[in-house]
């Protein structure tokens, strides 16, 4: 059984209401879990029914995550956080978008550990090796060459920002629209300009234009370098999901004020951080949040970072495209 990796060392800051309280009845869960987990190792050991069928491109241990997210999620006799008073309106988001901009490619959270904090979301990988998209609580991997799969619960991010995805608002799209005429659509039915929005678009794509930054090496260039290296792909009448946030202009260094968005193919096999697209057809679904839980790093990197430069804004839309 694989080794269990520490929680990593942070400052946490929250912005909200309050603070999700430990459940004592996890423990018991956890315990069941593990028992799974063994039989999952055991030959000719019964594999709980829903791990049987395992996704495309799915390990066997990314499989059991799920399922083991899933039976922690009803814990509390619902469907997990999603459901909870608190946890249901929070975004959590590990490090700082300024951090990222100033070359700090090395983080201390785990995807194990982030998917515990939500099932929708984006971000990168230690190192900047690629993109990240986050859905129905399976972590992909994007690759420079536009490939995508299943990331592994250990690998390490700098910066990622997750949620419980749960629609407020659906939006139906029957006539093909670019990127400027659907942001303007998601905007008109909006409740405020203040909170942070999660953002799912399922649907077909005439064409889809990506990013997808390569890995670095130390010491690491400012991301505004590290960009000019990226590779771009275009996929042409394709199938697949545009997943993001819509973050408020005052979050700007925090996260990316405006839209941030990253596209993976219906297959799970292509994908990257979407720089312009035009949809055919397709459903626009929002949440909105209203709970940050900010955790901040203590590697070297990161205290060491300079996070309060004057240019910062103009570096990261130069950045993000």
């Amino acid at each position: 059984m694989d080794k269990m990796r520490p929680a990593p060392l942070a400052t946490t800051m929250f912005f909200g209401a309050g603070v999700p309280q430990h459940d004592r009845r996890t423990d018991g869960w956890l315990a069941m879990i593990t028992a799974a987990r063994r039989r999952m190792h055991t030959p000719g050991a019964a594999i709980p029914g829903k791990l049987a069928n395992l996704r495309p491109l799915e390990t066997s241990h990314a499989a059991f995550r799920r399922w083991a997210m899933t039976m922690l999620a009803h814990m509390s006799g619902t469907h997990g956080g999603r459901h909870d008073a608190q946890r249901a309106r929070e975004i959590y988001q590990t490090s700082t978008m300024g951090a990222l901009i100033d070359g700090v490619y090395d983080g201390d959270v785990t995807i194990g550990e982030l998917l515990r904090h939500g099932d929708f979301g984006l971000g990168t990988f230690n190192h900047l090796d690629g993109e990240m998209v986050i859905l129905g609580g399976s972590c992909y991997h994007l690759r420079a060459d536009g490939s995508a799969r299943v990331a592994d619960d250990g690998d390490l991010t700098p910066f990622a920002t997750v949620t419980w995805f749960r629609p407020d608002i659906t939006i139906p799209v029957r006539a093909s629209m670019d990127r400027a005429t659907l942001t303007a659509l998601i905007d008109e039915a909006l409740s405020s300009e203040n909170l942070v929005y999660a953002i799912r678009v399922n649907g077909t794509f005439d064409e889809v234009r990506t990013r997808t930054v390569m890995e670095q090496r130390p010491p690491y260039p400012p991301l505004t370098e590290a960009a000019k290296g990226q590779r771009e792909c275009n996929f042409h009448s394709v199938a697949g999901t545009l997943a993001g946030f819509r973050t408020p202009d005052y979050e700007q260094g925090i996260a990316v004020a405006g839209y941030h968005m990253h596209f993976i193919d219906h297959d799970r096999r292509q994908g990257g951080h979407a720089l312009d697209y035009r949809l055919e057809t397709g459903t626009i679904e929002v949440s909105s949040r209203s709970e940050l839980h900010l955790s901040l790093p203590r590697t070297s990197q990161f205290l060491a970072s300079n996070l309060a430069s004057e240019s910062l804004a103009q570096q990261i839309r130069q950045a993000e495209g």
